[in-house]
């Protein structure tokens, strides 16, 4: 067997290391967390394309400050202060070319001011006390030795879910933002030890889903 009850101590030993997405279960809960920001931060956006007269004016109104200045002439806008003002106040419509500048800067500014602030996001996985399903997917075992597969975890049946992960969020939140891949991998032993027996088979997987 390529792995024991207190996780996979030979991983590789027998071709689970030829599939790259076969990943330590923390570094797959971080990549998860981060799908999730990313999701949060569209999804939270502004929808009105940027063509638009309302989601131009949004974004315009959300980079009203000196970061979203600071923001705009980070994405390339070359106007003059004059002509930014002009813009801010409604009073003057950029021409087609900028559009695009002012929506990629609107996009870098939200995501910098929600990557500031993970409060939300933590409130968003703490989800009142509920927590947050999970999805935990077994390595791809397709370029294992043969002999070494193990058939119940092959397939939709090796696929394990559980419909609320509580209490960890806060402490993932804040090493996801560390980098911090051995507390990730102390949070990820937590949460595998609420399955069965089989948990150390779970050590390392092909994919993590958050349902949030």
């Amino acid at each position: 067997m390529p792995y024991d009850d207190s996780g996979w101590r030979n991983f590789g030993a027998y071709g689970a290391n030829r599939s790259p997405e076969n990943v330590r279960g923390g570094r797959a809960l971080g990549r998860a967390m981060e799908e999730a920001l990313s999701r949060q931060i569209r999804e939270g956006g502004i929808r009105s394309p940027v063509t638009t007269p309302r989601g131009l004016k949004a974004r315009l109104n959300y980079l009203n400050s000196d970061a979203g200045r600071q923001a705009l002439r980070t994405a390339g806008v070359t106007v003059q202060d004059r002509a930014l003002n002009n813009w801010f106040a409604h009073t003057q419509t950029p021409r087609r070319a900028n559009l695009d500048l002012i929506d990629t800067a609107y996009w870098n500014l939200r995501a910098h001011n929600v990557l500031r602030n993970l409060g939300a996001f933590k409130q968003h996985l703490n989800n009142r006390g509920r927590g947050t399903p999970l999805e935990i997917h077994p390595i791809n075992q397709d370029l294992v030795d043969d002999h070494a597969r193990r058939r119940n975890l092959m397939g939709d049946q090796g696929i394990r879910s559980l419909p609320a992960v509580r209490y960890i969020w806060d402490d993932a939140v804040d090493a996801m933002a560390a980098g911090d891949a051995e507390k990730l991998e102390e949070i990820w032993d937590d949460v595998i030890s609420d399955l069965d027996s089989d948990w150390g088979a779970y050590t390392y997987v092909s994919y993590v889903g958050l349902g949030a």
